[in-house]
C-alpha cells in the first residue's frame, strides 16, 4: 500500500484591492496671521488670486517660487477643517489639494510653522493663506 499524502491548507487568495494610499492631512493652526491651514508638515497653505474655481494658473517660474501642494490619495481633515471643502484637480499626471475648490500652494521659503507670505502680490495675483473657511485671514 502506497503512503497517504497529506495536502497542506491551501494558500488564501485575497481579491480585495490594495488600500489606496492615505491621503495629506491639512489642518489648522495658530499663525502670526490667525487660525489658517497648515499640511501634515506644518507648512502654511495658500491659496492665489488669479486661479480661477477648479483650476491652476500658476506655473513655471511661478510654481517654482509656490509649488503646489500634490496630494496621493484622499486628502485629510484634521479637527477644525471642513472636509466637504477639500478636494483635488488634475495637474499633469498628479493631483493637486484644493480647498472651497481653489488650488493650494506653499511658499518655497516659509519655514515650518510661519506664514511669511500673506497678502502678497506676486505672478499677476495675490496670494493669500487659508482659513478653516476657505478665505483670507481678515
Amino acid at each position: 500500500m502506497g503512503e497517504a499524502k497529506v495536502m497542506g491548507e491551501p494558500k488564501p487568495t485575497t481579491t480585495a484591492a490594495a488600500p489606496r494610499p492615505r491621503g495629506p492631512l491639512l489642518k489648522l493652526r495658530d499663525s502670526q496671521v490667525g487660525r489658517v491651514l497648515f499640511n501634515g508638515g506644518d507648512r502654511a497653505l495658500y491659496t492665489f488670486t488669479r486661479d480661477p474655481s477648479g483650476r491652476s494658473r500658476c506655473h513655471g517660474e511661478c510654481a517654482e517660487a509656490w509649488p503646489p501642494f500634490f496630494a496621493k490619495g484622499r486628502p485629510r481633515a484634521a479637527a477644525g477643517v471642513n472636509r466637504s471643502l477639500l478636494g483635488t484637480i488634475a495637474r499633469g499626471r498628479r493631483r493637486q489639494v484644493t480647498y472651497r475648490d481653489q488650488p493650494l500652494y506653499f511658499y518655497e521659503h516659509d519655514p515650518r510653522g510661519e506664514v511669511l507670505c500673506n497678502d502678497i502680490v506676486e505672478f499677476g495675483g495675490t496670494w493669500f493663506a487659508v482659513t478653516a473657511e476657505g478665505r483670507p485671514p481678515a
